[in-house]
């Protein structure tokens, strides 16, 4: 399978996810949203390209930061809580990217409901 081929399928896997996914690099500059990110931000269409400082607050931003400073300090460091949305029940996470040799590339953003009974049911009919 070439990279052009994996690119596809991971963009396809990200593009699936229901909740809003915001990747940036390593200089906090967001290099992609999926579908549910730019209709969950209402900037979503304008914020690709852009430094995520530029949307979001100062407390927040520095979360940002230290979670990254934390996952620089080692290959097993990979994912921060960032908060709880108690109107909609999510938790927030920032995750790391490292690239096949473990080496820290980027990071993103992502929800996951709390509850399973706060989740779609399965439906296999």
């Amino acid at each position: 399978m070439t990279e052009l081929e994996l690119t596809d399928f991971f963009k396809g896997i990200v593009d699936s996810e229901e909740g809003p996914i915001v990747i940036c690099n390593m200089d906090y500059r967001i290099i992609y949203l999926n579908p549910a990110a730019i209709d969950y931000y209402k900037s979503g269409h304008n914020m690709q390209g852009k430094l995520l400082e530029s949307f979001m607050n100062e407390e927040l931003m520095s979360m940002v930061r230290m979670s990254v400073e934390w996952f620089k300090e080692g290959r097993d460091n990979n994912r921060v809580f960032a908060f709880h949305d108690n109107k909609k029940n999510l938790d927030m996470y920032i995750l790391a990217i490292r690239n096949g040799s473990g080496e820290l590339i980027g990071f993103y953003g992502r929800e996951e409901s709390r509850t399973p009974d706060q989740s779609r049911p399965f439906d296999l009919d």
